[in-house]
């Protein structure tokens, strides 16, 4: 997937892995990470959104 041009609909569409961990998600977490969508490129970057937001509550 070409980091420029992936956000998270196209990531949660394109990897499979990265949509089960997302829909596992809380859905305060999950609205959370939808409103920085744009700055999520690749399942690393999802991963990170959630563990830093959940540290962080």
């Amino acid at each position: 997937m070409n980091q420029n041009t992936c956000n998270l609909t196209t990531l949660l569409q394109q990897d499979q892995n990265a949509n089960q961990f997302f829909y596992s998600l809380p859905e305060y977490v999950q609205e959370t990470i939808r409103e920085r969508g744009q700055n999520i490129h690749c399942a690393d970057d999802l991963r990170r959104y959630a563990d830093n937001y959940l540290e962080c509550i």
